[in-house]
């Protein structure tokens, strides 16, 4: 068992990871904007669009990285005072409501990316950007984040069970 836990967690760290350079590519792309902008008075049509497309799709995808390393808000001075079983039982109720709404999603987002797939989707702007490519990223980080809330699941219900805190 902890074998699939480490490898759900190494898929999220090597893709939070690889995810976490489309900041540098959204930087670059605003501070261009910016510069063409307001130095040569000749902003682009393009740049506002891809990174906007840019951001949703990191925040989406660095998901699962953020859920693996526990940096998803919670209120830790209340949290850390009740024992490793009540905190369990917290958890187990969050990563259930997790499953829940990543189920959902994933879901749902599998019809919404075909359907703009299969018209050939895109956008009101001038150069008509297609939009499915990110309602397809959308689909993957949404269940990049379902598996490694199964495995924060799976690994509540241990520590509740052993009543110690269970790390892959």
């Amino acid at each position: 068992m902890k074998k699939i836990f480490q490898i759900i967690d190494g898929i999220s760290d090597w893709s939070g990871k690889l995810v976490s350079f489309l900041i540098y590519v959204g930087m670059i792309m605003l501070v261009f904007e910016v510069i063409a902008r307001y130095f040569f008075d000749s902003p682009t049509v393009w740049a506002h669009g891809y990174s906007q497309r840019i951001f949703g799709s990191y925040f989406v995808l660095i998901g699962a990285f953020t859920l693996l390393k526990d940096a998803h808000v919670r209120v830790d001075i209340i949290y850390q005072q009740f024992s490793v079983r009540v905190r369990a039982l917290f958890d187990i109720l969050n990563y259930s409501l997790l499953m829940l709404w990543s189920t959902v999603l994933v879901w749902e987002g599998i019809d919404f990316f075909l359907y703009s797939w299969a018209i050939k989707e895109t956008d009101q702007s001038a150069l008509r950007h297609p939009v499915y490519p990110v309602k397809f990223l959308l689909v993957v980080g949404v269940s990049l984040i379902c598996l490694q809330g199964l495995s924060k699941l799976a690994m509540s219900f241990i520590s509740l069970i052993k009543g110690v805190q269970y790390e892959s």
